[in-house]
């Protein structure tokens, strides 16, 4: 038998090759940065990133900005308390044990999948680690313990990124089968509840660890290497959060399609516990909807307060403006977690009020109030704080409201943009609707044709929104700001502005992360009943009486978990925009950064004129860029294709149907070695061309690699939003099909379920990932390019051509492997090409 574990072993030689592709590029590299010359301290770049000394004496009540800061570590002390609190009391809610011995198998293999992953996130920080370590170490000549610092934190952001992700996966897996065991009650209300506590825990939880991270940071590391240290522990994150985002993208989908067509060819139920797919699928609901997601928002929520720290640092002269304005956006942040928690609580006192004793309700109602009660209390909040902090910015008593106002762009955006998302998403959009009604008489090709409009549709609007929201932030910035961030004589408050934006769409943070992992556990929830068998069980229902006190609903308890998965897809589907959005807004305020540094602050008017289409390196970057982005879209898709294909193989082949209740563990545990054999393989591939890319491109010519990061943040974003939405379309079409037409085993269910499978790799892998892909690519770019283009000690043209041509093809071997060595083998071909479990596997009888 093939355990999970045994790809440890198989990894050995992906290190030597991983070893083998570095080797090269890191002559290269040392041959590059030996040819500066004499090293030493430079002043240019990142090294302006120096948070000013007026931190430690600046007063805001009586406290230095410094001291003041440090009580934030209380509040984020109290939101860990929280998410633990909660974790104990999922731990112990009642449960009955057939559903909890699911549910543990889940964790167990989930935790399994999360361990592999994070021993090949240690070989890939190694590509990063040494850029680094070249970058502050020779490029700059920083003293050792400097790099080491920087290094440390680039890991804590990896490790960040993994913890959290653990920690949602254990509280999923405790939400899961109580969630299934109180729908036994025939209450709705606890089905809602218990995962959106679940979630709460996580947000909480999350953000408090990765404020406390930042907050240590800049109170506590020397002022001179603060900067340096946000910088790589930002890149750590970002590691962290593409590498799980990608490969638990590509493990989720692969499980889910390979489970899903089984209730086609097998006409059987879903979830059905003889089908050995449905733990895979249970196990990449966590590792594609749980970890993917933890990690991405640990990411999201530190790389974009990074970005808005190197603006600040960059672009406001004064260092008192600039004290004002960090302890501003840190206050705001600690407050995040206090008016998330407390909207939580009040919109919880209003929920069981209203529904707590209500024999049916709208899931959606109870989560859409909660989002709305946190946008308006946040509004409330930062006008408020902002008032008392920055009365006065500059000489400005008119600043505090405006820079509230773009805030409030954000912040209410975070409530409105999941109105528009459930539009096209939820089951009871009109555009769902549509896609079911289409496949009554067009089958699975008019449901496809329905998804895709829906998609369409969606990203224009999501567009506009952004539009109008970027627009507005535009406007006031241009009431003032800019008499307090200019450098030389160009007003730069347009981009603070952007940025403030992304900051305000995170301004509810938990709770959007609390809705996005309600969908997983109502998901699971769901497997969890059938997977138990529990109906099966002889005298079940005098056991439950006697042990638990309840009459048992069967039937009931059923319908609620199908429908609350309805609620759950919806609202998994509305904190994706939320989430890309801020990867591309953030992406702006980093580059912009980096344009500063190209252009020496903006004062070489010649440097300034290559920002231009009338540069063509500039226009090549931009149809590079566009280029990356629908490759990335192609690659992980490919391995999710090849992935379900050994899957549904070798399902069809072990799959028993008669005389049994359940598949074996053995089976189980084999389509879990395909998927987790796929999403290392994907994510490897994806990775190094991610990684040489950004090297090449950086090297060949600094313009057209703003171009290129430009394009990627503008492709991308349309790209995600069209393939998020019209996954999310197919995906409820089908539940409603399930739960309110009751046609499953139709025709009509066959071709939304076919639909659906088209959508899974559109929703939760290729359009999820380009999030943390843009923002690693923008934040590692920050040290590429100027690894490549330091105006002190600058590198011959020679060298820089030969890196990037040397870079260029390595991403180009990569390219070709993401796709052709990935490809669907058939008869004849070599045999080795399958997975070992695929290869085990037995022909159908």
């Amino acid at each position: 038998m093939v355990s999970i574990a045994s790809y440890g072993r198989r990894g050995l030689p992906r290190l030597r090759l991983l070893l083998a592709w570095l080797a090269p590029i890191l002559v290269l590299l040392l041959s590059a940065v030996s040819a500066f010359g004499q090293t030493g301290p430079s002043h240019g770049g990142e090294d302006s990133l120096v948070i000013p000394d007026q931190l430690d004496t600046l007063p805001f009540f009586g406290l230095p900005a410094s001291k003041l800061l440090m009580l934030g570590l209380i509040v984020c002390a109290a939101g860990v308390a929280f998410g633990l609190v909660v974790y104990q009391q999922l731990k112990n809610a009642p449960v009955h044990k057939s559903m909890l011995e699911v549910s543990e198998l889940i964790f167990e293999t989930c935790k399994t999948y999360l361990v592999t992953q994070a021993k090949f996130l240690g070989l890939l920080w190694l590509f990063i680690g040494t850029v680094i370590a070249l970058y502050y170490g020779v490029l700059k000549g920083e003293p050792i313990g400097v790099v080491a610092l920087i290094l440390v934190f680039s890991i804590v952001g990896i490790a960040g990124s993994a913890t959290v992700a653990l920690f949602g996966i254990r509280v999923n897996t405790f939400a899961n089968s109580r969630t299934a065991f109180a729908a036994l009650r025939g209450k709705p209300y606890p089905v809602y509840a218990i995962p959106l506590k679940a979630g709460m825990s996580i947000g909480m939880l999350l953000i408090s660890i990765e404020l406390a991270f930042m907050l240590m940071i800049l109170t506590m590391v020397p002022h001179d290497y603060a900067g340096k240290c946000f910088i790589g522990f930002a890149i750590g994150e970002s590691l962290g959060a593409a590498a799980l985002r990608v490969a638990g993208g590509i493990f989720t989908k692969i499980a889910d399609i390979g489970s899903d067509l089984m209730k086609i060819v097998f006409k059987i139920k879903e979830d059905d516990a003889r089908n050995p797919g449905v733990i895979a699928d249970c196990v990449g609901d966590n590792a594609g909807d749980s970890v993917g997601p933890s990690a991405d928002g640990f990411e999201t929520y530190g790389v974009t307060g990074v970005a808005l720290i190197v603006f600040i640092l960059l672009a406001v002269s004064n260092p008192v403006v600039q004290v004002q304005l960090l302890t501003w956006i840190f206050v705001m942040r600690i407050l995040m977690i206090i008016s998330s928690a407390l909207s939580y609580f009040v919109n919880e006192a209003i929920s069981k009020a209203r529904y707590g004793n209500a024999d049916r309700f709208n899931f959606e109602a109870p989560l859409t109030q909660l989002v709305w009660v946190t946008s308006l209390v946040s509004v409330v909040f930062t006008f408020l704080a902002s008032y008392a902090l920055i009365p006065l910015l500059g000489a400005d008593d008119s600043q505090w409201w405006k820079l509230s106002s773009i805030i409030t762009c954000g912040t209410l955006a975070g409530a409105v943009i999941p109105e528009l998302i459930k539009v096209f998403t939820s089951t009871e959009s009109a555009h769902v609707k549509e896609v079911v009604t289409s496949s009554r008489e067009g089958g699975a090709s008019l449901n496809i044709l329905s998804g895709l409009t829906a998609g369409n549709f969606s990203a224009f609007w999501m567009g506009m929104v952004l539009l109008v929201l970027m627009g507005t932030a535009y406007f006031i910035s241009q009431q003032g700001l800019g008499d307090t961030m200019t450098i030389g004589k160009m007003d730069v408050s347009p981009v603070f502005a952007f940025g403030l934006v992304a900051f305000g769409f995170l301004g509810m943070g938990p709770v959007t992360l609390a809705v996005d992992s309600y969908g997983p556990v109502t998901d699971n929830a769901q497997s969890v009943y059938e997977l138990s068998v529990i109906e099966t069980i002889p005298n079940i229902k005098e056991e439950i009486k006697k042990d638990f006190g309840f009459d048992v609903n069967f039937e009931k308890a059923k319908h609620m978990l199908e429908e609350n998965d309805g609620a759950g897809n919806t609202f998994k589907a509305t904190a994706k925009p939320v989430l890309i959005g801020t990867a591309v807004v953030g992406a702006t305020t980093m580059i912009f950064a980096i344009i500063v540094l190209l252009t020496d602050r903006l004062s070489n008017p010649d440097k300034i004129q290559k920002l231009s289409l009338l540069y063509p390196p500039f226009l090549l970057g931009l149809i590079a860029g566009g280029s990356v982005i629908y490759w990335f879209t192609g690659a992980s898709i490919q391995a999710v294709t090849t992935g379900a294909y050994r899957a549904v193989e070798f399902i069809k082949a072990n799959i028993k149907l008669d005389g049994v209740e359940k598949a074996s563990i053995s089976d189980s545990k084999k389509v879990v070695e395909i998927c987790t054999t796929y999403a290392q393989k994907g994510m490897f591939n994806i990775f190094l061309v991610v990684f040489f890319g950004t090297l090449a491109f950086a090297f060949l010519d600094p313009f057209f690699f703003i171009g290129y990061l430009i394009s990627i943040a503008l492709f991308g974003l349309f790209q995600a939003l069209f393939m998020a939405n019209a996954g999310g379309a197919w995906d409820n079409a089908k539940k409603i099909v399930e739960v309110e037409l009751k046609q499953k085993g139709t025709e009509l269910h066959a071709a939304t379920v076919v639909g659906d499978t088209v959508g899974d790799p559109f929703k939760d892998t290729s359009s999820v990932a380009m999030n943390p892909i843009i923002k690693f690519t923008t934040l590692f770019g920050l040290l590429a390019v100027e690894l490549a283009n330091d105006s002190e000690h600058p590198i011959p043209r020679e060298t820089t051509a030969a890196v990037a041509a040397v870079c260029f093809l390595i991403m180009l071997v990569f390219v070709w492997r993401s796709f052709y060595a990935m490809r669907i083998r058939t008869t004849g071909d070599p045999p080795e090409q399958k997975t070992p479990a695929a290869a085990e596997a037995k022909p159908a009888e």
